[in-house]
């Protein structure tokens, strides 16, 4: 059953399809309930077009509509919205269609995988492996994960490509090194440990920042490195390799799949790119790079300087050596010709924005990309402190962000133990129980509250606000799904046993605002995929959970467990389990795992 929004949008487009009318049906949900459920104002534009009043486009439309068994008569209103207000027994058959999972982990809620599944490559994470991750990681971990999960729930290939930075000038300053203080690395590199990398490249830095000879050692070791030599590589793979270590234990602890591919691993193929730049010609037969004070360089149209100057895209140095615009363009590439992708997703700040359209625009030059390849820069704002400045230690230096989710997981505990009206609800917890509880709640926190925000803005990290029990942040969404569970217990009934043709009975305004609200999640879900925002189901499950409440509440709601008739009681215990299931599919799709008891 196709979302009721593409429903209405299919049937007012016919209508104006048999009227000779051209355009969007524009059906959106209503902004105040009052007036309907949702509405469109196709009316207004068409107007213009045709000189007429909206109103009397809008009734033309009216007129023609065969909608009696999805919707009451549609009213107009105002200028000429066209307002719907679904039917309660619409409501009703559409959630009783709804099966049961499957298996666990593999709900899907009627909701149908896409109609051309895409290879997709989103890029996210990429931390340089000289340093650990700190919170400038968090976000491309957290949104890039989450786009993943979104994009693979509706059946894409997703390539979750970890490009991380494991090659240049300061691995020979770094693999110099970890040779004088280490050398027993080169004969047994597997056994490899360090504990701080960032105090191991600060040593490194400092001892080359003083030492001539050991800055010279380190420069030949980057010559060494470029030109394969096998001991210096055995080194170097043995530093990335312990690097990477320090990464994953930060992407299992978070729930994130990726596949590491350092810079590293399109080396040969920048040559590549240089040869097909210099030997290749635009589409007017123009050169695609010529040199420019000693630099290869790509001009595109779009791009100059303030002073009207062209904007060049350098991908050779005067002095021969490569750069950052080399290595993504080798390795769009190898995504394209190699992966195969047909969209690629590169999930990083914003202050990178014209750095990738100016690679984006020399690949379409190149001919690398054709029309049905989709190039996207995914950009979001900084994580800033409480007063909106960068966030930092109070030593000025980078936050960890190992340290952030140990304090986010210590606050959580303290959240989920201490003496209020919360905790109290399950006294019966373990000590382990709550270091899960609270290992959960930390990091869900943290993820939920980023992917909350507009990716464009900047936003102040604040242990409190995420943490509160009320509110649009993971401790509600969490207890929300842990108390509809609670209420199944507490009705003696196993959710995933209800009859799957047990009927739904739609009479009570909270019922009828809650079998709305669960109906509209595949529109939320496929807003979210197409847009690329996660805030977009964030809002949505802070919307189910507030119907939810309202529906369980005793002077505005229904009663549920001791309903009756029994097939009253039977309706309603099955919009909890779809409460439940809609809750917990939508924050696993956030990279959030959910709590049976809280």
């Amino acid at each position: 059953m196709i979302p009721i929004q593409d429903e209405l949008s299919l049937r007012v487009g016919k209508v104006m399809e048999a009227l000779g009318l051209e355009g969007d049906p524009l059906i959106r949900v209503a902004q105040d309930e009052q007036f309907g459920d949702y509405q469109s104002n196709c009316a207004m534009g068409l107007a213009k077009k045709l000189g007429r009043k909206p109103r009397d486009v809008a009734a033309s439309i009216v007129d023609k509509l065969q909608i009696d068994d999805l919707c009451e008569p549609p009213q107009i209103a105002g200028p000429g919205f066209i307002n719907f207000r679904i039917k309660p027994g619409h409501l009703a058959e559409r959630l009783k269609t709804i099966r049961p999972a499957p298996v666990p982990g593999r709900d899907r809620l009627g909701i149908d995988p896409a109609d051309h599944p895409e290879v997709v490559v989103v890029d996210l994470s990429s931390p340089n492996l000289a340093k650990e991750m700190h919170v400038g990681h968090l976000r491309s971990t957290v949104i890039g994960d989450c786009v993943c999960r979104i994009l693979e729930f509706f059946g894409h290939t997703v390539y979750r490509e970890n490009h991380v930075g494991d090659w240049g000038t300061q691995f020979g300053m770094l693999v110099a090194h970890l040779r004088h203080v280490r050398p027993e690395v080169v004969n047994e590199p597997d056994k490899l440990e360090i504990q701080d990398l960032e105090s191991f490249y600060v040593e490194a830095k400092e001892r080359f920042d003083r030492d001539e000879e050991f800055r010279k050692e380190s420069r030949q070791t980057v010559v060494a490195l470029q030109s394969g030599d096998e001991t210096t590589m055995r080194i170097w793979k043995a530093f990335c390799d312990e690097s990477l270590r320090h990464c994953h234990k930060i992407y299992d602890r978070l729930g994130v799949r990726l596949l590491d591919r350092g810079e590293s691993c399109y080396n040969d193929l920048m040559n590549e790119v240089i040869r097909r730049l210099e030997q290749g010609a635009d589409a007017d037969g123009n050169p695609l790079a010529r040199e420019s004070e000693g630099a290869l360089c790509v001009f595109m149209d779009g791009f100059k300087t303030r002073e009207g100057e062209w904007l060049p895209l350098i991908v050779r140095k005067s002095d021969g050596g490569f750069n950052y615009a080399t290595s993504d363009l080798a390795t769009l590439i190898h995504r394209i010709e190699e992966l195969e992708a047909t969209r690629i997703i590169y999930v990083v700040g914003l202050p990178q924005k014209q750095h990738f359209e100016m690679i984006f625009a020399a690949t379409r030059k190149a001919g690398w990309a054709g029309d049905h390849i989709r190039l996207e820069h995914l950009g979001f704002g900084s994580v800033l402190d409480a007063a909106g400045r960068p966030f930092k230690t109070r030593e000025g230096g980078t936050v960890k962000l190992k340290d952030l989710l140990d304090e986010a997981v210590a606050r959580a505990r303290e959240v989920v133990t201490q003496e209020d009206e919360h905790s109290k609800r399950d006294q019966s917890l373990s000590p382990k129980q709550i270091d899960e509880i609270a290992e959960t709640v930390g990091l869900a926190s943290i993820k939920y509250y980023d992917l909350s925000h507009n990716l464009n803005s900047d936003y102040r990290f604040d242990f409190k606000q995420m943490l509160d029990m009320e509110g649009n942040t993971a401790p509600y969404m969490l207890y929300a799904y842990a108390r509809v569970k609670a209420i199944g217990r507490k009705a003696g009934v196993v959710f995933e046993e209800l009859p799957a043709d047990a009927p739904v009975v739609i009479e009570h305004p909270s019922e009828l605002r809650l079998a709305l609200t669960l109906a509209r999640f595949p529109e939320a879900l496929a807003v979210a995929a197409r847009e690329l925002r996660p805030n977009v189901l964030t809002d949505y499950l802070l919307e189910l959970s507030k119907a939810f409440s309202r529906f369980y509440d005793r002077k505005l709601g229904v009663r549920v467990i001791d309903a009756s008739p029994d097939e009253v009681r039977l309706s309603r215990l099955k919009l909890c389990d779809l409460t439940a299931r809609t809750l917990k599919l939508g924050l696993g799709l956030l990279g959030i795992e959910t709590l049976e008891q809280m």
